[in-house]
């Protein structure tokens, strides 16, 4: 069984925690050790483990650096990262009045982005995703109940949750005994 990622620890999330995901995630992509991107950065073994591991606070220079070292824009190496999925549970919705608002997520990059309504069938899976290169995926369940699959994580969530997650792995919705009407959002990076 997977890690439900309310129990999961927060691993955090800060600039640094988000330079040292994507550094290493571009860096193994390319198949380089440290020492190679070192030496193509014009910069030390020692500063780039630092930075992989979150401990260190690279200058624009040395970002921009290893930015070209790995043929990425700087944005690339700074954008936020979803370490995990952040769950909302309908029982954090306000009281109901004559109107009532519930902001779920907010985000201050730009992107591209597609919103769709899914209607599955008891029991149905989903095809097994991925959206891309940084891609975020919002879904809120709209009536029954499903469980979201990804790399390493699954959550159920029920009528009126909500779930933000990084969308660029592959993932499946499971549809409750119930079926599920659900919201969709996903934002593609448009770099």
């Amino acid at each position: 069984m997977l890690p439900s990622p309310e129990q999961a620890p927060l691993p955090g999330e800060s600039a640094r925690d988000s330079v040292a995901e994507n550094l290493r995630r571009h860096r193994l992509r390319r198949a380089l050790s440290m020492r190679e991107l070192a030496d193509r950065a014009g910069s030390s073994k020692g500063l780039l483990s630092q930075i992989e591991r979150g401990v260190a606070n690279p200058t624009l220079d040395v970002l921009s650096r290893l930015a070209e070292a790995l043929d990425i824009t700087v944005s690339d190496l700074i954008r936020p990262v979803l370490l995990r999925p952040e769950v909302v549970r309908a029982e954090s919705a306000p009281a109901r009045g004559e109107i009532a608002v519930r902001t779920l997520f907010t985000t201050m990059e730009r992107r591209r982005t597609e919103l769709s309504e899914a209607h599955l069938a008891p029991d149905v899976r989903s095809a097994n995703t991925a959206h891309g290169r940084g891609a975020v995926e919002l879904a809120y369940v709209v009536d029954g109940s499903v469980q979201v699959e990804s790399q390493g994580w699954q959550v159920d969530l029920g009528k009126g949750d909500a779930l933000q997650f990084s969308a660029e792995h592959a993932h499946t919705y499971v549809a409750g005994p119930s079926g599920a009407v659900l919201l969709t959002q996903v934002g593609f990076v448009d770099d």
